[in-house]
């Protein structure tokens, strides 16, 4: 099987995030996603940050809405040791499933820096990456600058539409009293 994985704090899991799920098994070509709520991005500080599995647990009732949804929720770093690394959810999905293949989904803003990833190199010789347009930054550049440092990365620019709301943009119109509802899911 062929599987997106799409990790993330999904904090909160809104329309734009759906948009992407449904982009990656109706065009990109995926069978399903897998849907990875991670408890702390290694290279954001730590903040107000909801517990791991309160977002886990509104991401569950938030997916069960969609029940057409090729997609599949998991918790796997929610139970590893910190750091949670995404080379060692990767190889952790490889060994319990090793039939499937497994591709990390980033966006754009991810790719700019993903060279400063633990072990980006072993994610992108041996899962690759499959890349959203990110407002204000440019794939192409990113990617380039990657393939000069070795050629063989699997690295694919998705032609998918530009998700124009994010978590933060959310969680500050909520902050300031604004209603969001439209974005949730």
């Amino acid at each position: 099987m062929n599987v997106a994985v799409y990790s993330g704090s999904f904090n909160p899991l809104h329309k734009g995030h759906l948009a992407i799920i449904r982009f990656l098994t109706e065009k990109a070509g995926f069978d399903i996603v897998y849907l990875v709520v991670t408890p702390q991005n290694p290279f954001k500080l730590k903040h107000s940050l909801p517990a791991g599995q309160d977002r886990f647990d509104a991401a569950v009732a938030a997916i069960s809405r969609y029940p057409d949804l090729k997609v599949k929720l998991l918790d796997i770093e929610l139970k590893m040791t910190p750091p949670q690394y995404t080379i060692r959810t990767l190889d952790a999905l490889r060994a319990q499933e090793p039939e499937n293949d497994f591709t990390l989904v980033i966006g754009a803003d991810n790719l700019a820096g993903f060279a400063g990833w633990r072990f980006h190199e072993r994610i992108l010789l041996e899962y690759g990456v499959v890349v959203f347009p990110r407002k204000g930054y440019h794939r192409g550049h990113a990617r380039a600058r990657l393939l000069r440092e070795n050629p063989a990365y699997r690295i694919c620019l998705l032609k998918a539409p530009l998700v124009t709301i994010s978590s933060t943009e959310i969680r500050h119109g909520l902050a300031e009293g604004r209603d969001m509802s439209g974005w949730m899911i």
